[in-house]
């Protein structure tokens, strides 16, 4: 455990659960990455990069259910707006998406 937060600090943190509805390969990453779009319902269309080629074809990402933080800024990724943060459990180098274990609608609050 790196720093002990506040419940307060937490609560600051939107989870949600979103569908990847788009995958792209994404060359210009330093490290071998996608663009994925994902669909969060309500919340709109939100796009993100993601180290995940090791364990994912991008067959395997379409039409997946993912969760990920949707209000970080916005942050440039070489040639790419990242705008939310996917989540995945580290193993080594390797990251293990997180997914709810049945579907649920778009944009729903994971907390």
């Amino acid at each position: 455990m790196s720093h002990t937060i506040q419940f307060d600090d937490f609560t600051k943190v939107d989870l949600r659960v979103g569908t990847i509805v788009e995958v792209i390969d994404f060359p210009e990453a330093k490290n071998p990455a996608y663009q994925l779009t994902i669909d969060f319902g309500d919340l709109g269309i939100k796009k993100s990069s993601a180290q995940i080629t090791a364990l994912y074809t991008k067959d395997d990402l379409l039409n997946k259910q993912i969760i990920a933080v949707v209000n970080f800024p916005k942050k440039q990724i070489a040639t790419f707006m990242s705008e939310c943060l996917v989540l995945g459990a580290v193993n080594n180098k390797d990251v293990i998406l997180l997914n709810p274990e049945n579907k649920v609608p778009n944009g729903t609050v994971v907390s």
